[in-house]
């Protein structure tokens, strides 16, 4: 039970006291894994475990029994989606079997950060296959290499949420106390809330995309996925901070570690939040019913809510459909000379002569995709959208509702508002707001201007400490 409900922090500072040993702790999570992931309830929220991390964790408990400690998360385990790079014995294919016996000859820039403050990678989270952006039909959590990622808050009934699926579904089962997932555009903050987590999205730039297989370079970043709002701080005062070989984190003002960190009660008082009631559209009244509670419990808490108005964003890929063939061709282009798949075009060709295997749900977004392919980014028409998205998701949209009605958060339904949020590349956290009836996990989300994250953090740590709504599913 305690893999399903002790928090990052919580393992990390037993093992800094010495009650328990790195190889424990690791121990007890592939013990788990072994319960679920294939066998008992088949979760497969992994694709690939670590078969090096019992060494790894042998060696942080020599270097804690010497005096010496990597950093915050010394000897703990983690999961990380499959589609960032590990320069190790593991493989990152991004669900797909195209890219079978690719090893990274470097770590992800959020991977070097992770490893140099200690954790231990334990495996590779599934996801829904290339992050979602292979077929218009595909269901959350599915891919050619992993399978199905089922929700164990009820596995077969509820959706996993995606594309992070495996990251969501692997916390919430117990696999590993905290994971990071990568968005465009919900693929955090769905899985997150699906799987009664918290996720938080940051400020693109906030975090490295260097090393992570992409979708598109204006809307991609990596995040955490964990049990609490100050497991997902500290993992962001890990993994943020600027890169040299990525434009997006220069000149960004970095809050310091104990900015992250520092959270404390209170901060809903006295705050103003909006609730664009247009974005309710498609949730059920048993969603609906947790939602209002959620407002009520903000109210309680000292927080103004009132509606704002924020224009309806349409979820349109005209952007992404431009710069996905570009960014996915420049990464491919640095793979393995034997693999089979060097560009878009390559993976299409190698999907069509095993479609027994890797095209169950087709591949409509590759082939919009790759006929726009052609056009390139100096194409009119993807200029004006993208200049479009930002205009009216920034100026057009957040910026303007919590200026005109003096906001510090808007506040969402699980991921209703991440389309909007993602094309202006502002960040949003999720928080476990309660269950359905039935059992499903709903999730608050509350989404800021550019490098409020910081604050979204304090917000929602308030509102987590005050309801306490998360449980472990019954497994």
């Amino acid at each position: 039970m305690e893999t399903m409900t002790r928090s990052l922090s919580e393992w990390a500072e037993g093992i800094r006291r010495g009650e328990f040993s790195s190889q424990e702790a690791v121990t007890l999570h592939l013990e788990r894994v072994a319960e679920h992931n294939v066998d008992g309830m088949g979760i497969r929220a992994v694709i690939e475990l670590n078969p090096e991390a019992l060494l790894e964790a042998e060696a942080r408990d020599r270097e804690r029994r010497s005096g010496f400690f990597r950093g915050p998360l010394h000897g703990v385990p983690i999961l990380v989606k499959d589609n960032l790079d590990t320069a190790d014995v593991m493989q990152t294919t991004a669900g797909s079997l195209a890219l079978e016996g690719h090893r990274a000859k470097e770590d992800a820039e959020v991977v070097r950060r992770l490893r140099s403050a200690g954790a231990i990678l334990i495996g590779k989270a599934n996801l829904t296959e290339w992050a979602n952006f292979v077929s218009d039909h595909m269901p959350n959590g599915y891919s050619s290499r992993g399978g199905q990622t089922l929700n164990p808050y009820g596995p077969g009934r509820f959706d996993v949420g995606g594309s992070s699926s495996g990251s969501g579904a692997g916390v919430a089962a117990g696999f590993a106390p905290a994971a990071i997932g990568t968005e465009t555009s919900g693929s955090i903050l769905s899985p997150a809330s699906a799987n009664s987590l918290v996720g938080l999205k940051p400020t693109l730039g906030m975090v490295s995309r260097r090393g992570i297989i992409p979708i598109a370079m204006s809307q991609d970043t990596a995040g955490p996925m964990t049990r609490t709002v100050a497991d997902a701080a500290l993992l962001m005062s890990i993994i943020a901070g600027p890169d040299p070989r990525d434009v997006a984190t220069q000149g960004v003002r970095w809050p310091s570690p104990q900015d992250w960190t520092n959270l404390e009660r209170g901060a809903l008082r006295g705050a103003r939040i909006g609730v664009p009631h247009g974005y309710l559209e498609g949730a059920d009244e048993d969603e609906r019913r947790v939602f209002d509670r959620a407002l009520s419990e903000l109210r309680a808490l000292g927080a103004d809510v009132v509606e704002c108005h924020l224009p309806k964003d349409e979820m349109d890929y005209e952007v992404l459909l431009a710069e996905f063939p570009v960014a996915l061709n420049a990464y491919l282009a640095n793979v393995e000379p034997w693999l089979p798949v060097h560009s878009l075009a390559d993976v299409m060709a190698f999907n069509a002569q095993h479609a027994d295997r890797a095209l169950r749900y087709g591949q409509a977004i590759f082939e919009r995709a790759h006929k726009q392919s052609h056009l390139r980014l100096a194409d009119g028409s993807y200029i004006r959208a993208r200049l479009r998205d930002v205009r009216r998701s920034r100026e057009e949209g957040i910026d303007r509702a919590l200026r005109e009605h003096r906001l510090d958060a808007i506040a969402f339904l699980n991921h209703f508002g991440c389309s909007i949020a993602a094309k202006a590349g502002y960040p949003s956290i999720t928080v476990p707001a309660g269950y359905t009836e039935q059992g499903k996990p709903v999730g608050l989300t509350l989404t800021g201007t550019a490098y409020s994250d910081v604050t979204l953090c304090q917000l929602a740590y308030d509102y987590e400490q005050a309801t306490r709504h998360r449980r472990p599913p019954n497994m």
